[in-house]
């Protein structure tokens, strides 16, 4: 290969590319060909490398997907996802049949209800049957709703079990309250009253006691247990909803016929919540921060349908409870239900119980009547202890105080 007309002098090679850098750009493309210029032969030009196309090679072009594909192809991947957790906790795929055994079970929850109902209302019933259980005494004369700060006992521990550290909120929400105290219509007037309580438990599904439950004279529920659409199994009316602000029916319609709404106290901050319901000035940003889960402004009933359940309920319900507990001396909080029935105990002279009890040896089966949350997931929580409480509870109906209509205890 002839290579003589690449000869050149290297110091006019050097000129020229000063001239060309000094002029323009070091890097521009008229700089860069004339240095190429220099160093190829005259009749040569640059080769140009062309790729080689691989049959097996997909361009990028169609390997990658545009923008607006992989944003449609997300959403429709997230919405996917959502579908598949939220469908099976809201639209369960297949209802269950009901087999001859529940059916049975369904007709002897039936026959034992009316038979309640029918009997004859014996005044002191629960009194008396309580004297046979140790420590009945701890179960008798509890004050069941606040009417006045407090008694000494209240001071001593902080909320549930007590008020301490609460005098102050405590007071503006009992100035709120036009009748604080026990209404007229739960005092002892010498007539005999029935009461139930409605608990949550998934045995009441299907159980079509609603009827029967309506019956009663004081019906008490806990927490957003909802009324509406459970009516056959659960019944529709209300005497008094237990409730802390976190469990409150988020649904309006869901206080029809409730006659009293109790707030059980566990935390000073449930009092202001209290307040504001009451007096319909909404809670500051920063106060409901402090809530654990997103609270209702707003209750549609009056200011004498409110009240302040008296902690020595819960008090005197943790005390009893330490008898059936295996971790003695540890504190506990015991569940609404229990604090319902130990108040039920103050109020009537019969006292039965409807969708009771916890059998964590089925733990695929409904925990609540009105959702689809597994009896496994009380394994999880560690703030009650529901093992003592259904041993008090199978005390009280072993010894005829109290009456369980659904057969789970």
């Amino acid at each position: 290969m002839n290579l003589q007309p690449c000869k050149r002098d290297v110091k006019s090679v050097i000129e020229l590319s000063e001239r060309c850098c000094y002029h323009g750009d070091p890097q521009s493309l008229e700089c860069r060909r004339q240095d190429v210029s220099i160093l190829l032969p005259k009749n040569a030009e640059p080769e140009v490398m062309t790729p080689v196309a691989d049959k097996e090679t997909m361009p990028c072009s169609e390997f990658f997907i545009s923008r607006t594909e992989n944003a449609v192809l997300s959403v429709l991947l997230l919405f996917g996802c959502y579908s598949a957790i939220l469908i099976p906790a809201y639209f369960p795929m297949h209802k269950l049949a009901i087999t001859d055994d529940q059916y049975s079970k369904q007709e002897d929850v039936l026959n034992r209800s009316a038979c309640l109902l029918s009997g004859r209302c014996h005044r002191r019933w629960c009194v008396e049957r309580l004297k046979q259980l140790p420590c009945s005494s701890t179960l008798m004369d509890i004050p069941v709703f606040l009417q006045q700060e407090g008694s000494a006992a209240s001071w001593e521990t902080p909320p549930p079990l007590g008020l301490r550290g609460s005098q102050e909120v405590l007071a503006r929400t009992l100035a709120s309250l036009p009748q604080p105290g026990l209404p007229q219509s739960l005092r002892r007037d010498g007539s005999c009253r029935r009461c139930i309580v409605v608990g949550s438990g998934g045995i009441l599904h299907g159980s079509r006691l609603g009827s029967h439950i309506d019956q009663y004279d004081v019906i008490i529920r806990l927490n957003n247990a909802p009324v509406l659409g459970y009516k056959r199994d659960a019944g529709s009316r209300t005497t008094i909803r237990l409730m802390y602000p976190e469990g409150a029916p988020s649904s309006a319609d869901e206080y029809n016929g409730t006659s009293i709404v109790a707030l059980v106290v566990f935390k000073s901050l449930d009092l202001d919540w209290l307040t504001s319901v009451i007096t319909k000035q909404p809670l500051g940003f920063w106060s409901k921060l402090w809530f654990w889960k997103e609270v209702i402004d707003d209750i549609p009933l009056k200011a004498e349908n409110f009240r302040i359940l008296h902690p020595e309920i819960i008090r005197k319900t943790e005390e009893i409870l330490q008898n059936y507990s295996q971790k003695r001396g540890n504190s506990m909080v015991p569940t609404l239900g229990a604090g319902a029935v130990v108040m039920a105990l103050q109020l009537c002279d019969h006292v039965s119980l409807a969708g009771f009890g916890y059998n964590m040896q089925h733990p695929h089966a409904p925990l609540h009547y009105y959702e689809t949350i597994h009896m496994a997931a009380m394994k999880a929580q560690v703030v009650h202890d529901v093992s003592s409480e259904k041993l008090f509870l199978r005390k009280l109906v072993a010894a005829g105080a109290v009456s369980d209509l659904t057969g789970a205890l």
